[in-house]
């Protein structure tokens, strides 16, 4: 099973915050997202599960839900946009 949108959406979730999250995955084909243990030493390998193993979509979701997100910048033209999209009752 191919993983690249699963890593992808890891590597968002690095980007957004400061932390370091990395991916896990078994042979089933089901992934978890793990975070490395900052009270032991780096060599050891040591991580944290945050959430137990789930398909590939629910994992998606999972992380992109996850963390710190991105706040979209909407414009004075864009809020404009949306009001003349809106339906005027009669």
């Amino acid at each position: 099973m191919r993983s690249t949108k699963a890593s992808s959406a890891v590597e968002r979730l690095n980007k957004r915050g400061e932390q370091t999250y990395s991916m896990g995955t078994n042979g089933k084909g089901l992934f978890w997202l793990a975070q490395p243990s900052t009270n032991q030493p780096a060599e050891n390998g040591a991580s944290t599960k945050l959430c137990e193993p789930m398909t590939m979509d629910d994992f998606v979701v999972f992380v992109n839900g996850f963390g710190p997100q991105i706040v979209k910048r909407v414009s004075k033209l864009d809020i404009e946009f949306s009001k003349q999209l809106v339906k005027k009752q009669i």
